[in-house]
């Protein structure tokens, strides 16, 4: 496939595995932030290629699999009102709440619609004036551009009957708040290339100058991961500490300023919880006051909730990068992706469902290279 193919030829992987054997002395940690990085690490056995001494860790670089329990629970308390269509991206409709997922709330009678744009789901307000639309509004930054245009366009059409329930979440509070622990072992970084497209990646050069520690900007074909990783390590065995961008393709340090006005015209930073995380300061994205009337969890007056996830499912220590799928007891016996415990096996960015899909089934490891 033109402009993919170059991204994934054998040989030249061949070449990048060769020169990171070559510049490795000794053993390195390493966290991928996006699940997109995840899943092509897994399929493409790239973690299986790389020296011993190199780590993988994956992070929690899923925003379907971060999304609180709580915020699921709210989603089907609005879907399952009578005016109310629920609009949502199909990757959330089988994500496990406390009880049920939206799927499930749609089987018993919830208008709860697949969309493939925010803005779909304002035509439909238009078009439906006696009902109320509500939008799920999740991602990391790559979404919330998107997310706010479409609240930006309601107001300035006048609707009154679209909503959104925000749950967009930003990657650098969470990075600080893996780094900040005192257990922390990750010693160098690759940043998701689609947030920093539209973010640039000033943010990640004070993260790695105040702890100390590489990050490099990394594509998502399996070329862009092992250029990744080469220039990760590199900076690890020289001893130095910056910010790179190997996605020089898509990603500027600036990022999309056009994005960032609208990002900035709607939403504010609040504080926020994840799955598996907990709450991080200044994580989140929240209405600004002058759009707080689109805001779903006021217009429904929705209580806070504090709900506990499945002590059976360890999908958080799973996005902190502690634990891997294949060591959790529940992988591939009480959770699959047909009836999952946790959003890591569900997503379709999801860590576990990576293992499960291309490592085996019943133990996560590859049927034919076995496990590092």
């Amino acid at each position: 496939m033109k402009f993919v193919d170059e991204y994934r030829d054998p040989q030249a992987a061949a070449k990048f595995t060769q020169k990171i054997s070559e510049i490795t002395t000794r053993p390195w940690t390493i966290m991928e932030i996006c699940g997109g990085q995840t899943h092509a690490i897994v399929k493409n056995g790239i973690d299986l290629l790389l020296p011993k001494e190199i780590t993988l860790l994956h992070g929690p670089g899923c925003p379907v699999c971060v999304t609180a329990v709580e915020l699921i629970d709210k989603a089907i308390a609005i879907a399952l009102q009578d005016e109310v269509i629920f609009c949502s991206f199909g990757d959330m409709l089988r994500v496990p709440g406390s009880r049920e997922d939206l799927l499930s709330a749609r089987a018993r009678g919830a208008d709860i619609r697949t969309v493939y744009s925010p803005l779909d789901a304002v035509k439909l307000a238009e078009n439906n004036p006696e009902r109320k639309v509500v939008f799920f509004a999740i991602g990391f930054e790559t979404t919330a551009p998107g997310n706010a245009a479409a609240v930006y366009q309601a107001k300035q059409q006048g609707l009154s009957n679209f909503f959104l329930l925000v749950a967009q979440v930003l990657v650098p509070p969470a990075i600080e708040a893996i780094l900040s622990a005192p257990d922390c072992a990750i010693q160098g970084f690759l940043a998701a290339g689609h947030v920093c497209t539209i973010m640039g990646y000033t943010e990640y050069e004070k993260l790695s100058a105040k702890y100390g520690i590489p990050m490099v900007v990394t594509g998502f074909e399996p070329l862009d991961i092992l250029q990744g990783i080469y220039m990760t390590i590199a900076q690890l065995e020289q001893g130095r500490v910056t910010v790179e961008n190997q996605y020089s393709r898509g990603v500027s340090r600036e990022g999309n300023r056009e994005a960032r006005r609208v990002m900035n015209e709607v939403f504010e930073t609040v504080p926020r919880k994840w799955r598996g995380l907990g709450e991080i300061d200044g994580s989140g994205l929240g209405l600004k006051a002058d759009y707080r009337p689109y805001d779903a969890e006021i217009k429904f007056k929705l209580s806070d909730l504090s709900v506990e996830e499945s002590s059976e499912c360890i999908s958080g220590l799973i996005l902190q990068g502690r634990k891997k799928p294949y060591q959790c007891p529940a992988f591939g016996a009480n959770c699959s992706p047909e009836h999952p415990l946790g959003a890591t096996m569900v997503s379709s960015e999801g860590a576990c469902a990576a293992y499960y899909n291309y490592r085996g089934r019943k133990d996560g490891k590859s049927d034919v290279l076995g496990e590092k």
